[in-house]
């Protein structure tokens, strides 16, 4: 059973950067495309940015240029890396497989951009 644990997540002035971390459990990480998915309140939940297991990523037209994600198949470990931040961007960001595994949702971690 995979567990994936978000973190990094915070409060940051429009223009700032952050860094998100997945960290998970199970060896079987690195066979699967990675997501990160966010949910902003009122909308539903979107696929922001993705990477194969080969490192091939592809980007939602909102983040690209601005947002990064890579992985780390030793470490089991996705990351997404947010510069240039908007307000728009302020939601719950979760990481799961690509396509989305229902029992691999955590918990999220929060981005608020916010002056």
């Amino acid at each position: 059973q995979v567990q994936l644990v978000e973190s990094g997540g915070g409060l940051v002035q429009p223009g700032g950067s952050l860094r998100l971390s997945c960290a998970a459990s199970g060896s079987i990480f690195s066979i699967y495309a990675m997501g990160w998915y966010r949910q902003a309140p009122g909308k539903q939940r979107e696929l922001v940015a993705a990477i194969t297991s080969g490192g091939i990523t592809n980007y939602a037209d909102s983040v690209k240029g601005r947002f990064t994600i890579s992985r780390d198949n030793v470490k089991n470990t996705v990351y997404l890396q947010m510069n240039s931040l908007k307000p728009e961007d302020t939601a719950v960001y979760y990481c799961n497989a690509v396509p989305t595994i229902r029992s691999y949702w955590g918990q999220g971690t929060q981005v608020t951009v916010s002056s």
